[in-house]
């Protein structure tokens, strides 16, 4: 095809996507059936996790939870079973660590199935400032928010991509999408996050297994306990997030394949803001919205949790 028609070609499909997404954008999309897919949720024990697990298990789907925690995974059974869930199934996963990661992996396939649904959603945060980050808590970050992504995918995805059927969703962050103070580590994490995730969806395109589905979910600070102390400098603008809320966009979000969901809408502006903006305006604005110090009265989830 020569220069003229190619370009044409790009020209077409790029006014008729954009009309698309405008249509979605007033239109939702159809929701596909989630009932008898077999989806796994890290960090289940607690949180966002937790209400996914139980959104998830009340629409028919097969529910498998991993987490270090066993107090808090009993917690999760039990509660989605007083909400009529069916298939539950627990299992104690440190996904700090590669070869965990796998050898809980190979049980869950033998025991339950393959995986069609993978949400990625265990993390942690330190919430100090970088010079005071111990190294060993730095390397906790990078295992548990990026690298485990890497193992579950490279556990789950060749299923995926042989019945060409799936869904990957990444729980990021929009500190993967903006740095700010006292949160490098988590940041960084969280970047690799996305960028991971990116990656592999278009791997998927290149190899048309248009099947298997991504969605990256962007959330701004939820009041789950993680980031106790951290307060909105504007909250009626960028408020805290409902994690009832949270669950309820991110199950609507995979259901019509939705690729990329930020929270609150104001966050889509980030990147777009970065990319043309002078960095001292950008960081003007930062300070203005309290971005730039918002770590400053964090306190985190006590140590008992």
């Amino acid at each position: 095809m020569n220069f003229f028609l190619e370009t044409l070609k790009v020209i077409v499909l790029l006014v008729y996507y954009l009309l698309e997404s405008l249509v979605f954008f007033v239109i939702p999309r159809r929701k596909k059936n989630v009932s008898g897919e077999i989806v796994l949720i890290t960090g289940a024990g607690s949180g966002i996790g937790r209400l996914l697990a139980v959104k998830f298990a009340n629409l028919g789907a097969t529910v498998v939870l991993w987490d270090i925690n066993q107090e808090g995974l009993n917690g999760t059974v039990r509660l989605a079973k007083e909400k009529g869930a069916g298939r539950v199934h627990s299992y104690v996963c440190d996904c700090s660590k590669r070869q965990d990661i796998y050898r809980v992996a190979d049980q869950v396939k033998k025991e339950v199935g393959d995986v069609s649904i993978l949400i990625n959603n265990a993390g942690i945060v330190i919430g100090k400032r970088f010079l005071d980050c111990p190294d060993s808590l730095v390397e906790k970050t990078m295992e548990v928010n990026t690298m485990a992504h890497f193992w579950t995918y490279k556990a789950f995805l060749p299923a995926m991509v042989a019945a060409n059927h799936g869904h990957l969703v990444s729980i990021a962050s929009c500190a993967g999408l903006c740095g700010t103070s006292q949160a490098s580590d988590y940041c960084a994490s969280k970047f690799a996050a996305v960028g991971f995730a990116e990656s592999i969806d278009i791997e998927m395109r290149t190899l048309r297994k248009t099947g298997v589905k991504t969605t990256i979910v962007c959330p701004y600070i939820i009041n789950t306990g993680m980031f106790d102390g951290v307060k909105s400098k504007w909250p009626r603008v960028v408020p805290a997030l409902d994690p009832e809320y949270v669950a309820e966009r991110i199950i609507s979000a995979v259901r019509q394949n939705q690729e990329v969901l930020c929270m609150p809408r104001i966050s889509y502006l980030c990147p777009f803001m970065k990319s043309f903006l002078p960095v001292k305006a950008f960081i003007l604005l930062l300070d203005y919205f309290g971005l730039l110090d918002l770590m400053n009265t964090f306190k985190g989830r006590p140590k008992k949790e």
